[in-house]
């Protein structure tokens, strides 16, 4: 009786780390996503716009995506993968960094910091894709984990290869980089 107990408590103890967990597959397409509210940035002759976005955008290069909660501690989470991946200098014919900012998960109060934290970051890297998503419906719909960072990498097909929420260890930063050289 007591073993079952101590059982249902631990149970009851790990089901929030299950019930946090995205529902991204390896092996499969990210679930279909589209953002209207917000959407992909552009920048045109120092003129910025937005267009509505979709996940069937992401098709044809190998992938990173870096899911992001509008806050700084989650975009500094995996801000080492992100200049890893700089460096390497992937080529942009084969290869693009998608972000997607999810504004409806930032601290009250900052939504327009973090509208021009995201237009900024298009304008220090053009070559990469910037998704502003106003309602959170990529975080929603992929369950995302609150004020976290997910990276995700998907083939030129859109399946994916690797999947993971919070900050990444430098062993997976590592695997990360390998993943998207032998796919390109």
């Amino acid at each position: 009786m007591i073993i079952r107990k101590i059982s249902i408590a631990l149970l009851l103890c790990i089901s929030p780390i299950f019930a946090q967990a995205n529902n991204i597959q390896i092996g499969k397409g990210v679930p279909a996503v589209s953002v209207e509210k917000g959407g992909e940035v552009f920048i045109e002759n120092d003129t910025i716009s937005y267009l509505p976005w979709n996940t069937e955008l992401m098709l044809g290069k190998v992938r990173v995506i870096q899911a992001i909660a509008g806050r700084s501690g989650a975009k500094a989470l995996n801000a080492p993968l992100m200049a890893a991946i700089t460096k390497a200098e992937f080529s942009e014919e084969n290869y693009q960094t998608t972000t997607i900012v999810n504004q409806d998960d930032a601290i009250w109060g900052t939504g327009s910091f973090v509208k021009s934290s995201a237009e900024d970051g298009k304008k220090d890297f053009p070559w990469s894709s910037m998704v502003l998503d106003e309602n959170g419906v990529a975080a929603k719909q992929w369950q995302l984990e609150p004020k976290s960072s997910t990276i995700i990498v998907q083939d030129k097909t859109g399946r994916v290869l690797f999947n993971k929420t919070g900050e990444l260890s430098i062993g997976e930063i590592t695997q990360v980089l390998k993943i998207i050289k032998k796919n390109l």
